[in-house]
């Protein structure tokens, strides 16, 4: 398994999940089906991007990253996404982040 790609040498596992159960949050950008979730072509938009959820679960992926399961509100579904993928739809006060992974160009 020499091949995987990991996006970042960051290791969020190292600290404390950044979102919480329950914490309101917006998608960063438009999820499309990757192939994982059930019943939905590859391709099709699972959130679109500033749509509102709340986090369900707090998983962990490759050892590194946290995955946040958000129930999204509008379109229904519940997807896995990582923390650059989501923010806080209402901030905290005084948080301290961990640093992002630079976006990679599209």
């Amino acid at each position: 398994m020499s091949n995987i790609v990991r996006d970042s040498d960051v290791v969020e596992l190292n600290a404390p999940p950044f979102f919480t159960f329950g914490d309101k949050v917006l998608a960063r950008r438009a999820i499309r089906n990757d192939g994982t979730y059930a019943g939905r072509e590859i391709g099709d938009i699972l959130c679109r991007k500033g749509e509102v959820g709340y986090v369900v679960s707090i998983g962990a992926f490759l050892q590194q990253f946290y995955i946040y399961g958000v129930e999204f509100i509008e379109s229904g579904h519940r997807v896995g996404m990582k923390r650059k993928e989501l923010e806080l739809a209402v901030p905290r006060d005084g948080t301290d982040d961990i640093p992002l992974p630079e976006e990679l160009p599209a």
